[in-house]
Formats: C-alpha cells, structure tokens, sequence
C-alpha cells in the first residue's frame, strides 16, 4: 500500500481521538461545575468571572497558536498542546480558593486555546492529504466525547465518587492517552518542501478581507450555536410555559441534530460542495430558528413540535458551518495556522459574547427579541461565508475542493 495513504489513514485515527479527548476535557470540565461551585462556595458572579477567565486565556492564547503552528508545524504544537491541556485540569481540580481558581483558569484556557488551533490545523492537512472532505466527522467525535465526559461525571457522582477527585484522575491520565494519538499525526514535511509552503502561505490568498469574511460567517455560526445551547430550554420554559421535565428535551433536539450531521456531513459537502453546502447551512439555521421565533403563535401542542423542530433545523444547519469554513481556509494552501487561528479566535468569541448579549437583550425586552439576533446572524453565515468560500477555491494557490477519493478511504 502507498505510503501517502497509510500516513494519511494513521493521522486521521490521531486527529479523530485528539477532537474525542479535547471534547472529553471539555465534558469533564462542564459537568464538574456544580461540585467546584460547592466546594469552593463561588456563586453566579464568581463563577462567570472564572468562566470569562479561561475565554480570555482561550483567546489569546488561539493567536498565539497560529504562529507557532506555522513556525513549528501543527504536528509539533500537538505533542505539547494535547497533553497540557489534560494536565492543567489540576488547576479547577486543586484550586482552594476563588483566587487560586482565578489564576489557574486562565492556564486552562491557555490549553484549550492552543490545542482547539493546532489540532484543526492538522485537520486540515489530513483534509488536503485525503482528497475529500473529511473535517465534518472530527467535529462530531468533539461533540462525542464531551458527551464522554460529562456521562462519566454523572456516573462518578452517583457512585459517590468526589468530582475532585475525578478531575485529578483525567488531568494525570488523559495527557497520556494524548501520546499514542500524536504519534500518529503527519510527519513534518521536509525542509525543502517547508519552504516551499511558506512562500505559498505569504501570498495573498489569504489575505485580512477574506479572513475577515470567514471570521465573521464562525463568528455569526457559534453565536448562532451558543444561542442555542443557552437558551433553547430557556425557551422552552419561560415562553412556551412547558413542564420542566420537558424543558431540556429543546437543547436535547438541537444536540443531537448536530452532532448526527456533523458524523455524517463529510459525505454531504463532498457531494454539494463547500460553496453549496454553506448557503444550504445558513437557509437551514435561519429557517430553524424563524420556526423557534413563531412557535408560540401556533398555541397548544403544535407550538412544542413547531419549537423542537426549529432547534432540529438549526442543529443541522449550524452543524457543517466550521468544518466548512476551516475547509476553506486549508484550500487555500500553505501554511494555514495564522490565519486559521483568527478565524478561530472570530468564532469563539461569538460564543463568548453571545449568551451575555442575548440575556442582557432579553432582560431589556424579551427572550423572543433576543432570539431574532441569532436568527439574523444565521443568514449572515451564508452572506458572509459563500464569497469568502468561492474566492478561496478559485484562486491559483488554492488546492481543489475537496472531492471523494475511494482509495483514500
């Protein structure tokens, strides 16, 4: 068998457990919430302080990222990156005070920051290396082993297991379940080649107004996304008036739809291309959360099957926007870590700024106001992301969209 396919097919296994360990950090992290609050007696104030800390960590430190993906190569920023990120769940888990917790978020965001860059930017070689558009996938293992994570804490806890200890046990064993999936990822490519690729990336094929463009289509799809995740059962309590049984199912529906597109999306972009498949991602989320917006005028029962099935069209929708994006960016070759980071960077802020924006528009009028904002932002990805996307796979540098290639598989 061609070494070139037996590298690529190594380095997908790699990419696929960094994305499921990176989700099951995150999991571990979100479920254990409660039990720090608890422990160290933080209240909602405290707590959105910490949880703002490690954002601005996370941010930062995705600037950061991108050079030194270009500079090292994202293989390397891996080997590091990975483990750390599992090591600095030490931080919250050891923490004996607000202050210490403080100071320690900020590392773990730092961690997350710079693994969530250097293992897309690898996503991204292996997409190239491939042929076809294989990114989708990686995002829906994300979402999987968040999932890991957060089921493993609630399983703990009712064996009445200390969530503290449960974080120590992952920050020592999960920077070790890192190593063998990096030993896996591309070798970096010869010094020769490196510096071909350079030349390639300082071009203008990826120049701010096109970086700008995609930056804005993540940014409008996580606030989009980040909506959803906050306020989807909100929604479904404060104005549908459902029973608090039934509330979660709302975010449950929008999940699930996501997570399913995501593993099965590859196919879907591979088939309709990445200019198609955006436009299709936008038209679905906007028209997912217009279903949201006049749920309540259908009145009875008809208002909850309008409302969940809006959070299903926008799940799907949302799902492929930054697989998609992060497509774009690698098919404009070269090297892609600066540039991949600030669209990163883009997109994690909307889902910083996205749940505080939306409550304060909420308190001002109400949740249904709100609600049209991630609702307009949903359009915006398809009217920012289809020119940016189109320019990038016409121009002479870029690589072809990606198309299926069977002895790849």
């Amino acid at each position: 068998m061609n070494k070139s396919i037996v590298e690529a097919r190594r380095a997908r296994a790699g990419v696929f457990a960094f994305f499921f360990l990176a989700g099951f950090v995150m999991g571990l992290w979100a479920a254990g919430l409660p039990s720090l609050n608890d422990r160290l007696g933080l209240g909602p104030a405290r707590l959105g302080s910490v949880l703002l800390l490690i954002s601005g960590g996370a941010l930062v430190s995705m600037l950061v990222a991108g050079r030194l993906v270009d500079r090292w190569s994202s293989r390397r920023v891996c080997w590091f990156a990975g483990p750390f990120s599992g090591l600095v769940l030490l931080g919250p888990a050891l923490a004996s005070s607000y202050w210490a917790l403080a100071v320690l978020a900020v590392l773990f965001g730092i961690g997350l920051g710079v693994t969530e860059v250097a293992m897309n930017a690898h996503s991204v070689e292996v997409e190239r290396r491939y042929g076809r558009p294989i990114i989708s996938a990686f995002h829906g293992t994300w979402s999987l082993g968040g999932a890991a994570g957060g089921g493993l804490t609630s399983l703990a806890l009712q064996a009445g297991v200390d969530a503290q200890w449960l974080l120590i046990a992952a920050a020592l064993v999960v920077p070790l379940l890192y190593v063998p999936a990096a030993r896996l990822l591309l070798p970096d490519p010869p010094a020769h080649a490196a510096a071909s690729q350079a030349g390639v990336s300082s071009g203008s094929s990826l120049g701010w107004s096109l970086i700008a463009l995609l930056g804005l289509a993540a940014f409008a799809g996580h606030l989009s996304e980040g909506a959803a995740i906050d306020w989807a059962a909100l929604h479904a309590r404060w104005v549908l008036e459902t029973d608090p049984a039934m509330a979660p199912l709302a975010y449950t529906i929008f999940s699930v739809a996501m997570t399913t597109v995501r593993l099965l999306g590859d196919p879907i972009r591979a088939r309709l291309g990445s200019v198609r498949t955006i436009q299709l991602a936008g038209a679905f989320a906007t028209a997912g959360y217009v279903l949201v917006l006049v749920s309540p005028v259908a009145g009875g029962a008809l208002q909850i099957v309008c409302a969940w099935s809006g959070w299903a069209l926008a799940g799907v929708g949302l799902a492929t926007v930054i697989p998609v994006l992060f497509s774009a960016v690698g098919a404009a070759g070269g090297r892609v870590g600066r540039a991949l980071a600030m669209v990163t960077a883009f997109g994690y802020s909307g889902l910083l700024l996205g749940p505080a924006v939306l409550g304060y528009v909420a308190e001002a009028s109400s949740l249904p106001v709100a609600l049209i904002i991630p609702a307009v932002l949903a359009a915006v990805v398809a009217l920012s992301g289809t020119p940016a996307i189109r320019t990038l796979t016409h121009l002479p540098t870029s690589t072809p969209d990606p198309t299926p290639a069977p002895a790849h598989d």
